[in-house]
């Protein structure tokens, strides 16, 4: 019996729990393809019915929008549903140009061409700008999604107008459609520009790197100058390479990623709720006025503490001059601390040690506004059960402050992994690494980012970090949050 309780109790192995996690993973993307599918077959399946159950109006609103509108006597949504009918149709058709780059249905036969007008050398015929081109084909794409949006909501429109008529009520005029998007439909009023907000400024421009990533567009595939070409996963590939700065670079720099995330989250949460317990203890006075010191840091712009912390760490600067005054070394021999530090963990310990007096006050803002709200009926039980203080301060007190602050937490770790400010202003991602790397021993992915595609010009590469990037946070975001008490026990402490 104690050998079958024993195998009960035991832990599954490292290489258990890594299949284990690679099949949920496996199993998750399954599961999202499954429900898109039945989705878009539900969709399809509610297009054809209302075509087929709908009027006369209903049935001409697929081929003309705001037919149904004008066929229910609702004349100015349907005006604004065909003016939009015809300004798509305009805009595709007529193909106006920008740098001689035309747009409209054009754009996406150069989606997928990329140009095939090289020029010549005398300029006499340009080259085709292949980066406008794959930019206009993802515009395109876009302005077509929300045109079958559009369209698809006129054919709504009709259709809900039907059942009206159906159930014995008068389709619903344009100024009683306006005050239902402003009372019991006013969710719909402000997240539909919220949506097209992230589609145009967050969604598209997403797309076009990840495109990129597909391309030679590098420095010597200048665009507008010579054309640019698909090349597939070339550039992926590349990553597990044998020769080459990306697959010499790439492990060691994702290393120190996820080294300085850790210590950085670590260190900024474990010092900020020690501070603020600190401040927060009876014993001590004037606490307005400690908190006051330590907001102050805040108060001041990020960038502007880093440069001054720069400045007093480097060669010449006030501390290498008070060594060398008071004789703990060489005037010719200065300590090297962060981007020429000849070891290049003396400047990575010194990069999250700045980082903390950054990030600590943050944490103890926090904190201390958690610490004045934990229910008072948590201590009061506990101390009627005959806890003591230490009992209740581990036991309440700690599981509360981690229990409010885990998607602080995830997110600040999140937040380390893309930190730019931080390697940028202090190291620019020096020391250098060996071999002449442009990725430098204290640079992160995204500095890293930084440098192959604003000064190397190299942004098919420069994606491709990008889509790695991406990929590693929003992995660790949604696995650590779905995996947290405050995701599977948000009501624990209500």
């Amino acid at each position: 019996m104690k050998h079958i309780e024993n195998n009960k109790n035991k832990k599954p192995s490292l290489t258990t729990r890594f299949f284990s996690f690679l099949k949920n993973i496996g199993l998750g993307i399954l599961n999202f393809f499954l429900k898109v599918g039945k989705k878009l077959t539900s969709g399809i399946m509610k297009f054809f019915n209302r075509f087929k159950d709908g009027s006369i109006g209903t049935k001409l609103s697929h081929l003309i929008m705001g037919a149904g509108s004008f066929y229910h006597k609702q004349f100015i949504k349907g005006t604004i549903y065909l003016t939009l009918q015809f300004g798509f149709f305009y805009l595709m058709i007529k193909a106006p140009k920008v740098n001689n780059t035309p747009i409209g249905f054009v754009s996406l036969k150069n989606l997928v061409t990329l140009g095939t007008e090289p020029g010549d050398l005398w300029g006499t015929i340009p080259t085709d700008n292949s980066m406008l081109m794959l930019l206009f084909g993802v515009i395109v794409i876009g302005v077509i999604g929300m045109f079958l949006a559009a369209y698809s909501s006129n054919i709504k429109s009709s259709y809900k107008a039907d059942l009206d008529k159906r159930s014995n009520k008068k389709p619903t005029s344009f100024k009683q459609d306006i005050a239902s998007l402003l009372d019991e439909r006013f969710h719909v009023a402000l997240l539909t520009p919220a949506m097209i907000g992230i589609l145009i400024f967050t969604i598209l421009p997403t797309i076009f790197m990840i495109l990129i990533a597909f391309t030679n567009a590098d420095k010597e595939h200048p665009s507008g100058q010579i054309l640019i070409d698909w090349v597939g996963f070339q550039n992926f590939a590349l990553i597990f390479a044998d020769t080459g700065e990306i697959s010499r670079r790439f492990l060691p720099v994702l290393g120190w990623t996820f080294v300085w995330a850790f210590f950085a989250t670590a260190t900024n949460y474990i010092g900020g709720i020690l501070l603020a317990l600190l401040i927060n203890k009876k014993e001590v006075k004037m606490k307005k006025m400690w908190r006051t010191v330590f907001v102050i840091t805040i108060a001041l712009p990020q960038f502007v503490t880093l440069l001054a912390m720069r400045s007093l760490l480097s060669n010449g600067g006030p501390i290498n001059q008070l060594f060398v005054t008071i004789g703990l070394m060489n005037p010719g021999d200065p300590f090297e601390i962060l981007a020429f530090a000849s070891n290049p963990w003396i400047a990575r310990i010194a990069i999250i040690l700045i980082n903390v007096w950054i990030g600590v006050p943050y944490t103890m803002l926090m904190t201390s506004g958690i610490l004045m709200n934990v229910p008072s009926e948590l201590y009061e039980a506990a101390q009627i059960d005959g806890a003591t203080k230490r009992q209740a301060f581990f036991n309440i007190t700690i599981p509360y402050i981690i229990f409010v602050t885990t998607p602080y937490l995830i997110t600040s770790f999140i937040g380390n992994i893309t930190s730019f400010n931080v390697i940028f202003l202090l190291t620019g991602g020096l020391p250098r690494a060996a071999g002449g790397a442009i990725a430098g021993e204290t640079d992160l992915l995204v500095t890293w980012l930084y440098k192959l595609t604003i000064e190397q010009n190299d942004y098919n590469l420069g994606s491709v970090i990008a889509i790695m990037t991406f990929i590693i946070t929003a992995s660790a975001t949604l696995i650590s949050y779905r995996r947290s008490k405050s995701f599977k026990e948000e009501d624990a402490f209500q």
